[in-house]
């Protein structure tokens, strides 16, 4: 479930509240019991970044790391990336 920042425009009161996405915003602060609470915009928590999180986390057996196996061949024209591929003409 995310995780949400709320602030009150009352008393400036901020808090972060677990929620499913299907349930309503919270409107009343915990502080004062204003029902002033917004939603703030803020980044995730962690980045999935890099190659082969799935592929090595998640894949068993002969599906392991598809991505380093079965790939196409290289260019025998050595032009490839530099618009003059040999292997077009």
């Amino acid at each position: 479930m995310p995780i949400y920042e709320y602030q009150c425009a009352s008393c400036g009161h901020q808090l972060e509240a677990i929620q499913k996405f299907s349930d309503a915003p919270l409107v009343d602060c915990p502080a004062c019991q204003a029902p002033e609470l917004t939603k703030m915009l803020s980044l995730p928590g962690f980045r999935l970044k890099g190659g082969g999180w799935y592929e090595t986390d998640f894949k068993t057996g002969a599906k392991k790391n598809l991505a380093s196996g079965d790939s196409a061949p290289a260019c025998a024209g050595g032009g490839c990336g530099s618009g003059a591929c040999a292997a077009a003409d």
